[in-house]
């Protein structure tokens, strides 16, 4: 009997899920990971290969590195700052394959809250 590989799985739908959502240089991508200790985002342009922005909860700002719902807005509000000091404003969001739910909804919402639109 086969086992499931969850990891696998994640990234077949990551795979389809960048055939379609590319960043580029007026709409760079938001793109978002998890693991079950950190949460990282990125901003992305996919045309020129650089990351525009990031945060993350190995951040030396963050002071409590956890991977859970109230990180996950505190990333949020953050990236959306680091982005706007970058002159960023609308981004396509990257969801990893992770589903929308939990850690990168509240990622999500708490971006949006601090001026991102996408």
């Amino acid at each position: 009997m086969s086992t499931i590989q969850r990891k696998s799985i994640r990234r077949r739908i990551h795979a389809r899920i960048r055939r379609k959502v590319s960043g580029t240089p007026e709409r760079p991508r938001l793109a978002v990971h998890t693991t079950n200790q950190h949460i990282y985002a990125q901003i992305i342009d996919d045309s020129a290969g650089r990351t525009l922005a990031s945060a993350s909860t190995m951040d030396k700002s963050f002071e409590n590195s956890s991977s859970n719902v109230e990180c996950a807005k505190k990333i949020g509000a953050l990236i959306a700052e680091r982005a706007k000091g970058s002159n960023i404003s609308n981004v396509v969001f990257d969801r990893g394959g992770h589903l929308y739910h939990g850690k990168i909804k509240a990622l999500a919402d708490a971006a949006r809250e601090g001026g991102l639109q996408f």
